[in-house]
């Protein structure tokens, strides 16, 4: 009917009214509807590019909040830029700005988990940069940016709605970058802003802020100048009710009563910015769409699965003979054979569905055996450690080695030194937006597939990898001397893992240093602690009960809602990381888990103190060594050679490397002694000089002119020195414009005196000019009869004179 047609014309479906409009039965029963519509699909189009402008318009509304942190402002803002995006916020403090945007699909995808994807860039041209690579643009990603992104993703990723398997992409451009103040944290809370502001499903917002230290003051998003001078650097995420969503720390030997006061302040700070952004979605009278599906198991097939499978999962899960590989093959028996009769009895029944039946009966066997009997699978208390064994110098020839096993978790830690030009030296870009700088302590973690029975591919590394090398580098940091003349790589290789192998590669490389003999301040250890917990039913973001669990495995991480990381020495903290699995952490839980990583720790350092308790004295006698070498300034030129021959001969011949310290000291890098010894008679050769010795200050001498050049003539007072320049005004007492007034040519001999070197800049300074007046003077003569000649075949015999 025409009712119905002009029903389908206001809703705007622009190919509908196409369809109409161009339809042949259409226009035989209804041409006045025709002509209505404006003659096809002109009209359709028109209205259909209105209708597109008042969606565009509906997310133009501008709006602004400040937040008082500390003694600055943190702005956010919404509505101006990328109005396209489902939801976009720009955050700005001082002037440091950063746009993210979020866009969520609204057809949800095949995969079987949250597909979330973080994506944060530096920009060039937000630092005032053009990047220095061939094409003069942003390639690829840096490891800074990375692990930003998965600052972000650890933060957000919580509060999504469980079953929300929609692809959704959060992006972060960086707009301006002060270099006072880091954009990392203003990008967090640009996420939850976007987030909350958009229609997309989110149980947010979220505020981030950064807390440091300095000299015993608690600072909070401090400038990057405080931060150079603070003993602790710790990014902290909290939600509603002061609860904690993510952590991140680096420091040095931090107080465990300090660190905790500092979360505290955190988490109170972050309560300020969730209330700005609420009231900015009450200002945009935000709505957030319904989901077509949240993906669950329906509770009638998990209550069949349950009847099918509870009793024989908890039979797994309390035969505390298993280990890692058996307790898996075990319970995926089980699962095969349950699915089996799930689908028997459910035959339309969703594959994700049928799986996610017998996973939710799994967990929820094996939480409540830690819930309700404080047993864990591997027969431990809550809170004991696993059997843990420590080698050391386990390869020889190797500058440093360690082999650290805890359960079924094994790494082997190694240490190589190299010249302090091996250092990481970061891109200009990174430098300018992060202050990163130059580094010459690093950890490398590797986690090949053989490490749990797998097969994949090698090669290149994954967000993964480095994210755990990074917290590992982050645990030593602080206890690597800062004067150490070496570049220290330590390598983690993941050979068998079960759990917390981030931690292990701590505990691992801190073996391998002091085994290397780095003089360390004290050893450090890290443990992961887990959490099972219990929601309350009538209010599921509060927690009823919990256990938390020292030294976790890996299905009690995956099975868990809290993967904590704490690393440090006796004294302190060194780094900590917490990838929280539920919408939020009371902050007692939190000062919980840090008093039982705590003790863990002292018993961890206490173990591995048996296999070594001190750095080596010396380090071993294969290892490579450096000194420093004085070169006169004088001498310089010599030493370096021309177009620095003789330093790329060194390097080639010895395999050493130099690098010059000031002007008169270079620092020679050899990998072995017996590379030094070889470098240091090749210096000495080529820096011998003994004619050089022999001249006397005021006395004349012979000298050859080699060169006629404009400003004067290059002379030599004997055939294997470098020649030195006699300006015109050391010529004759009369102003010549060029040598050739004289009469002097190449090679004809002239008497000069000399007068010493130039304190300044080591030349030798002769003058002819003196030599011209009457008074009587004696020509010395040099022979080179004891001079080193450059090359092997160039060394000629001269007569004495």
């Amino acid at each position: 009917t025409s009712e119905s047609v002009m029903s389908a014309y206001s809703t705007c479906s622009t190919g509908l009214i196409r369809l109409l409009c161009h339809s042949e039965l259409f226009s035989t029963r209804y041409p006045t509807m025709r002509h209505l519509l404006g003659l096809g699909s002109r009209v359709a189009r028109t209205h259909g590019r209105g209708c597109h402008q008042s969606i565009w318009k509906s997310h133009g509304a501008v709006g602004k909040v400040g937040v008082d942190i500390g003694e600055r402002k943190l702005e956010i803002s919404t509505g101006k830029l990328a109005r396209f995006a489902d939801g976009c916020a720009v955050v700005q403090l001082g002037d440091t700005s950063v746009m993210v945007t979020a866009v969520s699909k609204t057809k949800p995808t095949s995969s079987q988990f949250m597909p979330l994807v973080v994506d944060y860039r530096q920009k060039a041209a937000a630092a005032g940069r053009i990047p220095t690579n061939y094409l003069r643009r942003e390639l690829g990603t840096t490891d800074s940016e990375i692990l930003t992104s998965r600052l972000i993703d650890r933060s957000i990723r919580p509060l999504f709605p469980a079953g929300y398997f929609y692809d959704t992409q959060i992006l972060c451009n960086l707009l301006a970058v002060d270099g006072v103040n880091d954009p990392d944290v203003l990008a967090i809370n640009g996420a939850s802003a976007a987030l909350a502001l958009s229609d997309i499903p989110w149980n947010g917002p979220i505020g981030a802020v950064r807390v440091g230290l300095v000299d015993g003051e608690f600072l909070v998003n401090p400038t990057r100048m405080e931060m150079a001078s603070s003993t602790l650097n710790l990014v902290i995420a909290g939600a509603l009710h002061s609860q904690v969503v993510m952590m991140e720390a680096a420091a040095e030997n931090v107080l465990q009563q300090d660190f905790c006061h500092a979360i505290k302040l955190g988490v109170k700070h972050t309560q300020q910015i969730i209330l700005a952004i609420q009231q900015m979605m009450r200002e945009q009278k935000v709505s957030k769409r319904t989901p077509a599906k949240l993906f669950a198991a329906p509770v009638e097939m998990v209550q069949y699965a349950r009847q099918l499978a509870s009793e024989k999962i908890y039979a797994v899960f309390t035969d505390f003979t298993h280990d890692k590989i058996s307790r898996d093959e075990a319970v995926n028996k089980i699962r095969l054979d349950t699915e089996e009769q799930i689908k028997e009895k459910y035959p339309e029944a969703d594959p994700y569905e049928v799986m996610e039946a017998f996973n939710t009966v799994s967990k929820e066997t094996f939480r409540n055996l830690v819930l309700n009997e404080y047993r864990r699978c591997d027969g431990r208390d809550l809170t004991s450690l696993r059997n843990i064994s420590c080698e050391v110098d386990i390869l020889k020839p190797l500058h440093g080695s360690a082999l650290f096993q805890r359960g079924q978790t094994q790494v082997l830690c190694t240490v190589t030194f190299d010249s302090i030009e091996s250092s990481i030296k970061t891109d200009l870009i990174t430098s300018a937006v992060s202050g990163v700088k130059d580094k010459n302590f690093m950890l490398h973690y590797e986690f090949p597939p053989y490490a749990t029975n797998e097969i994949g591919k090698m090669g290149g590394i994954n967000r993964r990898e480095l994210g755990h090398g990074a917290l590992a580098e982050k645990s030593l940091k602080p206890i690597i001397p800062k004067d150490f003349p070496f570049t220290i790589r330590v390598t983690s290789e993941v050979l068998e893992s079960n759990g917390s192998s981030s931690m292990a590669s701590a505990c691992g490389g801190s073996l391998a240093l002091m085994d290397a003999g780095v003089p360390i301040s004290s050893a450090v250890a890290g443990v992961a602690i887990g959490l099972i917990s219990k929601p309350n039913p009538e209010k599921p973001s509060e927690v009823e009960d919990y256990r938390i669990l020292t030294d976790i495995l890996g299905i009690e991480d995956y099975n868990g809602d809290m993967d904590f990381k704490m690393a440090g020495t006796n004294k302190g903290i060194t780094a900590l990381q917490a990838d929280i699995k539920i919408p939020g952490l009371p902050l007692k839980i939190v000062m919980e888990a840090i008093q039982q990583a705590t003790v863990a720790k002292r018993e961890i350092l206490a173990i591995m103190n048996k296999a070594i308790a001190k750095p080596r004295l010396n380090r071993k006698e294969n290892g490579p060594v450096v000194e420093n070498v004085r070169v006169p300034i004088s001498k310089r030129a010599r030493f370096v050679g021309p177009g620095g021959y003789n330093l790329r001969k060194l390097q080639a011949e010895t395999g050493v490397t130099i690098s010059q310290v000031d002007e008169e000291t270079f620092s020679v890098f050899a990998p072995t002694p017996a590379a030094m010894h070889e470098a240091q008679d090749f210096i000495t050769d080529i820096c011998k000089d003994d004619q050089e010795e022999q001249l006397e200050f005021g006395a004349v001498y012979t000298a050859t002119i080699t060169e006629i050049r404009d400003i004067g003539v290059m002379v030599k007072l004997y055939p294997n020195m470098s020649a030195v320049l006699l300006h015109n005004s050391q010529l004759d007492h009369k102003r010549i414009r060029h040598p050739s007034a004289l009469g002097l040519d190449v090679g004809q001999q002239i008497q000069v005196k000399y007068f010493g070197r130039d304190p300044t800049d080591g030349r030798m300074r002769l003058s002819r000019k003196v030599l011209q007046s009457p008074a009587a003077t004696v020509v010395k003569t040099l022979t080179d009869k004891h001079s080193i000649a450059m090359g092997a075949g160039d060394s000629q015999g001269a007569n004495s004179s």
